[in-house]
């Protein structure tokens, strides 16, 4: 159990048999009242963030979690397995526990940080910055410049992003995940 005066950016904690990150908190002392402490809190399975309000001093569960380095392996079914990168144990998880943002990025021997909860991993994240190759486009045109346009791009995992016009099939890009977007060809 913590209290409110030990919260903390990056702190976990758990609420109704939820797992919340503590992404934002203020304690506010008003002038009439009891102190309270605001709060910005992200759902460790969804990403979802939403805010509450604790009275000082009350009581939380506060977890630990861990962070492990995992190898994405293969797909059975709608169980992905990754391997511990330190006992290389087979790990399956969901595919709605991944979550389908992450899906359209995730690719074979991709390594991801896994949170683990004791012993039971409970979700995984991809790296920000991904590097794919495009499979499928329209072709470059001579004269496309870096600063022209852009065109949609079908990459290896089945995500789609907006790609320069000079981009042609086969290359390797990178992608910020978070935010579907190209960023610069991989230096291969």
């Amino acid at each position: 159990m913590a209290s409110t005066a030990d919260f903390r950016n990056g702190m976990t904690i758990e609420m109704d048999g939820t797992l919340y990150t503590i992404i934002y908190f203020q304690h506010v002392k008003p002038g009439k009242g009891g102190a309270f402490v605001r709060t910005k809190l992200k759902n460790v399975l969804t990403g979802a963030v939403t805010d509450k309000t604790f009275r000082a001093g009350e009581k939380v569960d506060d977890v630990r979690l861990e962070r492990r380095p995992y190898q994405y392996s293969y797909t059975d079914g709608d169980l992905h397995y990754f391997m511990d990168q330190q006992t290389f144990e087979m790990t399956p998880l969901a595919r709605d526990v991944i979550g389908e943002e992450q899906l359209l990025y995730l690719k074979e021997n991709m390594e991801v940080e896994g949170l683990l909860r004791g012993d039971e991993m409970i979700s995984v994240e991809l790296p920000f910055f991904v590097e794919l190759k495009v499979v499928e486009t329209d072709p470059g045109v001579r004269g496309d410049t870096a600063t022209g346009g852009t065109k949609p791009a079908k990459l290896e995992t089945g995500a789609v992003v907006q790609v320069p016009l000079f981009l042609e099939e086969g290359e390797v890009i990178r992608v910020d995940r978070r935010e579907d977007k190209y960023i610069e060809r991989a230096s291969r």
